[in-house]
């Protein structure tokens, strides 16, 4: 079982940066691929970035290549998302998840692989 908490959301100017964290519980964050998603108004929800158990593999959706960087501590049960160079189309809700913890090599990025959700942050980029 894995608890998620989402933090560090906001109003922002475009162009400006934020850094999101979400801190799990839980005996399985070491062993589990953190995926980052986002859901905008009347919009499905999105793959925005995962890495793997071990922070040796990541991957982004191409929309963020370049500015968008994820990262875990799993000494800390966290795992980050910091944004730079943000845009009003980054406006959304955005989720951390995790997988159910086998070690995976490549994570994920589809939302019906990831079994565990946090309540979500909301990030607003102003124009």
């Amino acid at each position: 079982q894995v608890q998620l908490v989402e933090s560090g959301g906001g109003l922002v100017q475009s162009g400006g940066s934020l850094r999101l964290s979400c801190a799990a519980s839980g005996r399985a964050f070491s062993k589990s691929a953190m995926g980052w998603f986002r859901q905008a108004p009347g919009k499905e929800r999105e793959f925005v970035a995962a890495v793997n158990w071990s922070g040796s593999v990541k991957y982004y959706v191409d929309s963020v290549k370049g500015r968008f960087t994820i990262s875990r501590d799993n000494a800390k049960n966290t795992v980050y998302l910091q944004m730079n160079s943000l845009k009003p189309e980054d406006t959304a809700v955005y989720y951390c998840a995790a997988d159910s913890g086998g070690y995976s090599y490549e994570p994920q990025r589809r939302v019906y692989e990831y079994k565990y959700w946090g309540q979500g942050t909301q990030v607003t980029v102003s124009s």
